[in-house]
């Protein structure tokens, strides 16, 4: 039971904790995370799609997988998918203006934390976190070091849309998240 209960409070804790990075600190100055809520992040952006139902939505594929290849996953993965979607859209409204820069250290650490947490107790967003989930148990690759290199291309493939600004302040965004994440992950 304690099992259960430890892996629901870190699925309800790291999906909170993903809403109020997003929405706190990269929605105010359109920055980006990876993974596909970057990807829904580009989406609310320019066609005012709510983020959350479009993360849930691209991650429909990965659970599918997950349904497959590992059931105990699958469920943490669902059910993270549905609360992290439903957090990112509840919390839309919430902003907290800070300049740019820590903005996007802090939704970085934030959502680093969040993601880490959620994979060390076996459940994840849906997202691409799942995708490094399964890709670092099948290789000798740092679940970290997987999450910048996802991270990085989807942030490099917003730059003709939010520009030079938006993709260095992101960089750094998933740079703190992947380090965050990884020591999350695997130390604590």
């Amino acid at each position: 039971m304690v099992d259960i209960f430890t892996r629901i409070a870190a699925m309800v804790i790291g999906s909170f904790l993903l809403g109020i990075g997003i929405n706190g600190f990269l929605v105010p100055h359109h920055l980006l995370d990876g993974g596909f809520i970057g990807i829904a992040l580009l989406l609310q952006y320019y066609f005012h799609f709510p983020a959350g139902l479009c993360s849930a939505l691209l991650s429909l594929p990965l659970i599918i997988y997950a349904w497959i290849k590992d059931r105990k996953q699958f469920h943490g993965s669902f059910y993270g998918m549905i609360l992290t979607a439903l957090f990112i859209d509840l919390l839309a409204p919430f902003h907290f203006f800070l300049p740019i820069a820590p903005s996007a250290i802090l939704g970085g650490a934030i959502c680093g934390v969040a993601v880490g947490l959620m994979l060390r107790y076996e459940t994840s967003t849906a997202g691409t976190d799942l995708l490094a989930y399964f890709i670092a148990k099948i290789t000798p690759i740092n679940i970290g070091i997987l999450f910048v290199i996802i991270d990085g291309l989807i942030v490099l493939s917003g730059y003709q849309v939010l520009g030079m600004q938006s993709v260095l302040f992101s960089s750094i965004t998933i740079l703190v998240a992947g380090s965050l994440a990884s020591i999350c992950y695997e130390r604590f």
